[in-house]
Protein backbone atom coordinates (compact mmCIF):
# COMPACT_ATOMS: atom_id res chain seq x y z
CA UNK A 1 0.00 0.00 0.00
CA UNK A 2 2.70 2.26 0.82
CA UNK A 3 4.88 1.66 -1.99
CA UNK A 4 1.69 2.26 -4.25
CA UNK A 5 1.06 5.72 -2.30
CA UNK A 6 4.71 6.72 -3.23
CA UNK A 7 4.59 5.84 -6.67
CA UNK A 8 1.45 8.13 -7.43
CA UNK A 9 2.84 11.17 -5.32
CA UNK A 10 6.11 10.43 -7.68
CA UNK A 11 3.56 10.71 -10.55
CA UNK A 12 2.31 13.85 -9.05
CA UNK A 13 5.21 15.45 -8.82
CA UNK A 14 6.13 14.84 -12.56
CA UNK A 15 2.95 16.35 -13.27
CA UNK A 16 3.46 19.36 -11.65
CA UNK A 17 6.73 19.97 -12.60
CA UNK A 18 6.05 19.22 -16.37
CA UNK A 19 3.37 21.70 -15.80
CA UNK A 20 5.96 24.51 -14.65
CA UNK A 21 8.33 23.65 -17.39
CA UNK A 22 5.75 23.74 -19.93
CA UNK A 23 4.04 27.34 -18.47
CA UNK A 24 7.87 28.81 -18.42
CA UNK A 25 8.16 27.28 -22.60
CA UNK A 26 5.15 29.32 -23.40
CA UNK A 27 5.73 32.84 -21.88
CA UNK A 28 9.59 32.32 -23.10
CA UNK A 29 7.60 31.73 -26.61
CA UNK A 30 5.31 34.79 -26.13
CA UNK A 31 7.59 37.48 -25.24
CA UNK A 32 10.35 36.32 -28.52
CA UNK A 33 7.27 35.64 -30.60
CA UNK A 34 4.71 37.93 -29.73
CA UNK A 35 1.18 37.80 -29.67
CA UNK A 36 0.29 40.69 -32.60
CA UNK A 37 -2.67 40.33 -35.62
CA UNK A 38 0.09 39.69 -37.50
CA UNK A 39 1.52 36.65 -35.91
CA UNK A 40 1.18 33.50 -37.56
CA UNK A 41 1.94 31.17 -40.30
CA UNK A 42 0.28 30.51 -44.27
CA UNK A 43 -1.06 27.26 -44.81
CA UNK A 44 -1.14 26.28 -48.74
CA UNK A 45 -2.95 22.92 -49.69
CA UNK A 46 -2.84 21.91 -53.49
CA UNK A 47 -6.28 20.65 -53.87
CA UNK A 48 -5.53 18.95 -57.23
CA UNK A 49 -3.66 17.02 -55.40
CA UNK A 50 -5.78 16.22 -52.48
CA UNK A 51 -8.32 15.14 -55.04
CA UNK A 52 -6.04 12.62 -56.56
CA UNK A 53 -5.38 10.85 -53.30
CA UNK A 54 -8.51 9.97 -52.81
CA UNK A 55 -9.01 8.66 -56.17
CA UNK A 56 -6.19 6.84 -55.53
CA UNK A 57 -7.45 5.66 -52.00
CA UNK A 58 -10.53 4.21 -53.44
CA UNK A 59 -8.83 2.61 -56.14
CA UNK A 60 -6.69 1.10 -53.28
CA UNK A 61 -9.65 -0.51 -51.99
CA UNK A 62 -11.52 -1.34 -54.81
CA UNK A 63 -9.40 -2.72 -57.80
CA UNK A 64 -7.10 -6.06 -57.95
CA UNK A 65 -3.69 -5.97 -57.53
CA UNK A 66 -2.77 -6.32 -61.65
CA UNK A 67 -5.37 -3.35 -62.53
CA UNK A 68 -4.21 -1.52 -59.90
CA UNK A 69 -0.49 -2.11 -60.62
CA UNK A 70 -1.70 -0.61 -64.39
CA UNK A 71 -3.44 2.15 -62.47
CA UNK A 72 -0.44 3.04 -60.72
CA UNK A 73 1.92 2.95 -63.78
CA UNK A 74 -0.40 5.00 -65.68
CA UNK A 75 0.11 7.84 -62.90
CA UNK A 76 3.66 8.02 -63.02
CA UNK A 77 3.43 8.88 -66.46
CA UNK A 78 0.40 12.01 -65.57
CA UNK A 79 2.14 12.47 -62.92
CA UNK A 80 5.41 13.76 -65.02
CA UNK A 81 3.38 15.10 -67.76
CA UNK A 82 1.47 17.22 -64.98
CA UNK A 83 4.45 18.32 -63.15
CA UNK A 84 5.34 19.97 -66.44
CA UNK A 85 2.16 21.46 -67.38
CA UNK A 86 1.74 23.15 -63.48
CA UNK A 87 4.14 26.09 -64.66
CA UNK A 88 2.38 26.80 -67.41
CA UNK A 89 -1.28 26.07 -66.35
CA UNK A 90 -3.52 28.84 -64.74
CA UNK A 91 -3.93 28.66 -61.04
CA UNK A 92 -7.09 29.08 -58.80
CA UNK A 93 -7.21 29.92 -55.39
CA UNK A 94 -9.88 28.75 -52.36
CA UNK A 95 -10.69 30.88 -49.76
CA UNK A 96 -13.26 29.89 -46.48
CA UNK A 97 -15.29 32.29 -44.79
CA UNK A 98 -17.17 30.99 -41.49
CA UNK A 99 -18.41 34.25 -40.23
CA UNK A 100 -19.98 35.07 -36.81
CA UNK A 101 -21.70 37.96 -35.14
CA UNK A 102 -18.51 39.87 -34.68
CA UNK A 103 -16.86 39.07 -38.36
CA UNK A 104 -14.33 37.72 -35.83
CA UNK A 105 -12.21 35.71 -39.04
CA UNK A 106 -11.58 39.18 -40.82
CA UNK A 107 -8.37 39.03 -39.61
CA UNK A 108 -7.51 36.32 -41.57
CA UNK A 109 -9.13 37.14 -44.74
CA UNK A 110 -7.00 39.98 -44.87
CA UNK A 111 -4.02 37.91 -45.02
CA UNK A 112 -5.05 35.59 -47.20
CA UNK A 113 -5.94 38.19 -49.67
CA UNK A 114 -2.69 40.42 -49.31
CA UNK A 115 -1.34 36.35 -49.74
CA UNK A 116 -3.17 35.51 -53.20
CA UNK A 117 -2.23 39.49 -54.18
CA UNK A 118 1.37 38.74 -53.76
CA UNK A 119 1.46 36.02 -56.97
CA UNK A 120 -1.83 36.10 -58.48
CA UNK A 121 -1.93 36.89 -62.17
CA UNK A 122 -5.05 39.47 -63.66
CA UNK A 123 -7.91 36.96 -65.28
CA UNK A 124 -7.12 34.29 -62.49
CA UNK A 125 -9.87 33.01 -60.54
CA UNK A 126 -10.56 33.60 -56.58
CA UNK A 127 -13.01 30.94 -55.03
CA UNK A 128 -14.87 31.72 -51.90
CA UNK A 129 -17.01 29.55 -49.52
CA UNK A 130 -18.74 31.76 -47.34
CA UNK A 131 -20.90 30.78 -44.36
CA UNK A 132 -22.21 33.69 -42.18
CA UNK A 133 -25.83 34.68 -41.07
CA UNK A 134 -24.18 38.28 -40.51
CA UNK A 135 -23.38 40.48 -37.85
CA UNK A 136 -21.28 43.65 -37.27
CA UNK A 137 -21.92 46.21 -40.33
CA UNK A 138 -18.74 47.27 -40.28
CA UNK A 139 -16.57 43.89 -39.69
CA UNK A 140 -18.92 42.62 -43.11
CA UNK A 141 -17.97 45.65 -44.67
CA UNK A 142 -14.78 45.66 -44.35
CA UNK A 143 -14.81 41.91 -45.09
CA UNK A 144 -16.96 42.37 -48.28
CA UNK A 145 -14.00 45.47 -48.86
CA UNK A 146 -11.56 42.85 -48.73
CA UNK A 147 -12.79 40.96 -51.34
CA UNK A 148 -12.98 43.81 -53.76
CA UNK A 149 -9.30 43.89 -53.59
CA UNK A 150 -9.18 41.03 -55.16
CA UNK A 151 -11.36 42.34 -58.25
CA UNK A 152 -9.91 45.17 -58.35
CA UNK A 153 -6.74 43.19 -59.56
CA UNK A 154 -8.22 41.98 -62.49
CA UNK A 155 -9.21 38.76 -61.14
CA UNK A 156 -12.40 36.81 -60.87
CA UNK A 157 -13.92 36.35 -57.83
CA UNK A 158 -16.80 33.22 -57.19
CA UNK A 159 -19.00 33.23 -54.14
CA UNK A 160 -19.89 30.22 -53.55
CA UNK A 161 -22.74 29.89 -50.48
CA UNK A 162 -23.26 25.68 -49.22
CA UNK A 163 -25.69 26.83 -46.32
CA UNK A 164 -26.18 30.48 -45.23
CA UNK A 165 -25.08 33.86 -46.52
CA UNK A 166 -27.41 36.12 -45.23
CA UNK A 167 -27.05 40.17 -44.04
CA UNK A 168 -23.47 40.52 -43.61
CA UNK A 169 -22.60 37.02 -45.25
CA UNK A 170 -24.68 38.08 -48.70
CA UNK A 171 -22.87 41.87 -48.50
CA UNK A 172 -19.54 39.75 -48.81
CA UNK A 173 -21.14 37.17 -51.71
CA UNK A 174 -22.54 40.16 -53.54
CA UNK A 175 -19.49 41.54 -54.49
CA UNK A 176 -18.27 38.47 -56.44
CA UNK A 177 -18.77 38.08 -60.28
CA UNK A 178 -20.71 35.29 -59.74
CA UNK A 179 -22.62 33.62 -56.69
CA UNK A 180 -23.23 30.29 -56.58
CA UNK A 181 -25.28 28.65 -54.22
CA UNK A 182 -26.58 25.06 -52.96
CA UNK A 183 -30.22 24.33 -53.90
CA UNK A 184 -31.32 24.80 -49.94
CA UNK A 185 -28.58 27.64 -49.21
CA UNK A 186 -30.01 30.59 -47.15
CA UNK A 187 -29.30 33.93 -48.81
CA UNK A 188 -30.47 37.66 -48.57
CA UNK A 189 -31.81 39.40 -45.89
CA UNK A 190 -31.08 43.07 -46.98
CA UNK A 191 -31.50 44.71 -43.86
CA UNK A 192 -30.42 46.18 -40.98
CA UNK A 193 -31.07 45.55 -37.28
CA UNK A 194 -30.57 46.74 -33.60
CA UNK A 195 -31.28 46.14 -30.31
CA UNK A 196 -30.56 47.71 -27.50
CA UNK A 197 -31.77 46.75 -24.08
CA UNK A 198 -33.40 49.72 -21.80
CA UNK A 199 -33.75 49.28 -17.71
CA UNK A 200 -34.55 52.19 -17.04
CA UNK A 201 -37.91 51.95 -15.43
CA UNK A 202 -36.52 49.21 -13.13
CA UNK A 203 -33.98 51.63 -11.86
CA UNK A 204 -36.80 53.70 -10.99
CA UNK A 205 -39.11 51.24 -9.27
CA UNK A 206 -35.16 50.45 -7.30
CA UNK A 207 -34.90 54.25 -6.77
CA UNK A 208 -32.07 54.50 -8.27
CA UNK A 209 -31.35 57.88 -10.81
CA UNK A 210 -28.52 57.58 -13.54
CA UNK A 211 -27.80 60.52 -15.04
CA UNK A 212 -26.19 59.99 -18.68
CA UNK A 213 -24.23 63.29 -20.08
CA UNK A 214 -23.74 63.67 -23.54
CA UNK A 215 -21.92 66.48 -25.41
CA UNK A 216 -23.64 66.59 -28.94
CA UNK A 217 -27.55 66.46 -29.30
CA UNK A 218 -27.43 63.38 -31.27
CA UNK A 219 -24.24 61.38 -29.24
CA UNK A 220 -26.27 58.67 -28.08
CA UNK A 221 -29.78 58.61 -29.01
CA UNK A 222 -30.59 55.70 -27.34
CA UNK A 223 -29.11 54.00 -23.86
CA UNK A 224 -28.86 51.00 -21.69
CA UNK A 225 -29.59 52.91 -18.58
CA UNK A 226 -30.81 56.36 -19.08
CA UNK A 227 -34.57 57.49 -20.11
CA UNK A 228 -35.38 56.91 -24.04
CA UNK A 229 -37.30 59.77 -25.49
CA UNK A 230 -39.11 59.25 -28.97
CA UNK A 231 -36.48 61.82 -30.36
CA UNK A 232 -33.88 59.66 -29.66
CA UNK A 233 -35.66 56.79 -31.25
CA UNK A 234 -36.33 58.84 -34.12
CA UNK A 235 -32.65 59.55 -34.38
CA UNK A 236 -31.97 56.00 -34.53
CA UNK A 237 -34.26 54.61 -37.09
CA UNK A 238 -32.73 57.43 -39.09
CA UNK A 239 -29.03 56.14 -39.10
CA UNK A 240 -30.21 52.61 -39.39
CA UNK A 241 -31.77 53.88 -42.66
CA UNK A 242 -28.61 55.44 -43.73
CA UNK A 243 -26.74 51.93 -43.46
CA UNK A 244 -29.85 50.41 -44.88
CA UNK A 245 -29.35 52.87 -48.32
CA UNK A 246 -25.45 52.19 -48.41
CA UNK A 247 -26.15 48.26 -47.99
CA UNK A 248 -28.79 48.58 -50.78
CA UNK A 249 -26.40 50.93 -53.09
CA UNK A 250 -23.69 48.06 -52.38
CA UNK A 251 -25.49 45.12 -53.77
CA UNK A 252 -27.19 47.26 -57.02
CA UNK A 253 -23.64 48.41 -57.70
CA UNK A 254 -22.32 44.88 -57.89
CA UNK A 255 -25.88 43.03 -59.13
CA UNK A 256 -27.07 45.57 -61.46
CA UNK A 257 -29.77 43.40 -62.57
CA UNK A 258 -31.99 42.52 -59.73
CA UNK A 259 -34.77 44.23 -58.71
CA UNK A 260 -33.13 46.20 -55.60
CA UNK A 261 -36.42 47.50 -54.01
CA UNK A 262 -38.20 44.06 -54.51
CA UNK A 263 -35.58 42.31 -52.21
CA UNK A 264 -34.02 44.46 -49.73
CA UNK A 265 -37.00 44.53 -46.93
CA UNK A 266 -34.83 42.25 -44.97
CA UNK A 267 -36.82 38.91 -46.30
CA UNK A 268 -34.92 35.72 -46.91
CA UNK A 269 -34.72 33.14 -49.65
CA UNK A 270 -33.97 29.37 -50.23
CA UNK A 271 -31.42 29.56 -53.50
CA UNK A 272 -33.85 27.98 -56.05
CA UNK A 273 -36.18 30.93 -55.44
CA UNK A 274 -32.97 33.08 -54.94
CA UNK A 275 -32.14 32.47 -58.68
CA UNK A 276 -35.32 33.50 -59.53
CA UNK A 277 -34.39 37.26 -58.05
CA UNK A 278 -31.06 37.13 -59.11
CA UNK A 279 -29.46 37.17 -55.98
CA UNK A 280 -27.67 34.29 -57.07
CA UNK A 281 -26.27 33.12 -60.51
CA UNK A 282 -25.95 29.61 -60.20
CA UNK A 283 -27.30 26.55 -58.44
CA UNK A 284 -24.39 24.46 -56.84
CA UNK A 285 -22.33 23.02 -54.15
CA UNK A 286 -18.81 24.25 -53.59
CA UNK A 287 -17.45 21.17 -53.88
CA UNK A 288 -19.00 20.51 -57.64
CA UNK A 289 -18.09 23.96 -58.34
CA UNK A 290 -13.65 22.96 -57.00
CA UNK A 291 -13.65 19.86 -58.54
CA UNK A 292 -14.55 21.19 -61.89
CA UNK A 293 -12.37 24.18 -61.57
CA UNK A 294 -9.63 21.14 -60.93
CA UNK A 295 -10.10 19.90 -63.88
CA UNK A 296 -8.82 23.21 -65.98
CA UNK A 297 -6.70 24.46 -63.59
CA UNK A 298 -4.39 24.50 -60.75
CA UNK A 299 -6.08 24.74 -57.14
CA UNK A 300 -4.56 25.77 -53.95
CA UNK A 301 -6.25 26.46 -50.43
CA UNK A 302 -4.84 29.37 -48.85
CA UNK A 303 -5.50 29.44 -44.94
CA UNK A 304 -3.82 31.97 -42.74
CA UNK A 305 -3.69 30.04 -39.06
CA UNK A 306 -2.89 32.82 -36.27
CA UNK A 307 -0.82 32.33 -33.33
CA UNK A 308 -2.98 30.88 -30.28
CA UNK A 309 -2.45 33.66 -27.51
CA UNK A 310 -0.48 33.11 -24.57
CA UNK A 311 -3.40 32.68 -22.20
CA UNK A 312 -4.87 30.22 -24.86
CA UNK A 313 -1.82 28.09 -25.06
CA UNK A 314 -1.99 28.03 -21.26
CA UNK A 315 -5.41 26.75 -21.06
CA UNK A 316 -4.93 23.78 -23.93
CA UNK A 317 -2.01 23.10 -21.60
CA UNK A 318 -3.84 23.08 -18.06
CA UNK A 319 -6.53 21.12 -19.71
CA UNK A 320 -4.52 18.69 -20.78
CA UNK A 321 -1.72 18.24 -18.06
CA UNK A 322 -4.80 18.25 -15.41
CA UNK A 323 -6.95 15.61 -17.82
CA UNK A 324 -3.80 13.07 -17.55
CA UNK A 325 -3.38 13.64 -13.84
CA UNK A 326 -7.52 12.72 -13.06
CA UNK A 327 -7.01 10.14 -15.19
CA UNK A 328 -4.00 8.74 -13.32
CA UNK A 329 -6.08 9.35 -10.12
CA UNK A 330 -9.48 7.68 -11.10
CA UNK A 331 -6.96 4.22 -12.37
CA UNK A 332 -4.71 4.59 -9.11
CA UNK A 333 -7.69 5.33 -6.17
CA UNK A 334 -11.07 4.79 -7.89
CA UNK A 335 -13.53 1.94 -8.64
Amino acid sequence: MWSDYVLFLLKTLTFLVAAVVLLGVLVRASKLGGEGPNQGKLVIQHLNRVFDDIGLRMRHQMLSKKALKKVLKARKVADKSAEKSEDTAKNAYYLKFKGDIHASQLANLRQEVTAILSIAQPGEEVIIAIESPGGSVTGYGLAASQLVRLTDAGLTLTACVDQVAASGGYMMACVADRILAAPFAIVGSIGVVSQIPNVHRLLKRLDVDVDVLTAGKHKAPLTLLGENTDEGREKHLLDLGAIHGHFKALVKRHRSELDIDQVSEGDFWLAEDALTLKLVDEISTSDAYLQQVCAQSQVYKVQWVPHKSLEQRIKGASAALFGAFEGQLRKRWLP
